[in-house]
């Protein structure tokens, strides 16, 4: 299990086409991949609990990648997170 934790930056949040970025993206490996904030918690590789987590600038998101491929996973979301988000 590969678990880091990430802080938005953007002031908009985890808004609808990062969300969906991040789905297609989390959707393209193999191991099971959660995000988290501290109220809730969804499947990434479903944009609408993505979208439903209602994120907002400055929340902790507790990424959490468990599987096959969770070190490909966790670094290209991490990345993903940095440029975007």
């Amino acid at each position: 299990m590969k678990q880091f934790t990430y802080l938005l930056t953007d002031p908009v949040g985890l808004h609808a086409r990062p969300a969906g970025q991040l789905a297609k993206l989390a959707a393209g490996f193999a191991c099971n991949i959660r995000l988290a904030t501290p109220e809730n918690e969804a499947d990434a590789k479903r944009i609408l609990a993505v979208m439903k987590l209602a994120a907002k600038q400055n929340t902790p998101l507790t990424i959490t990648c468990e599987g096959i491929d969770e070190e490909m996973a966790a670094a290209a979301i991490s990345e993903f997170l940095a440029a975007n988000l």
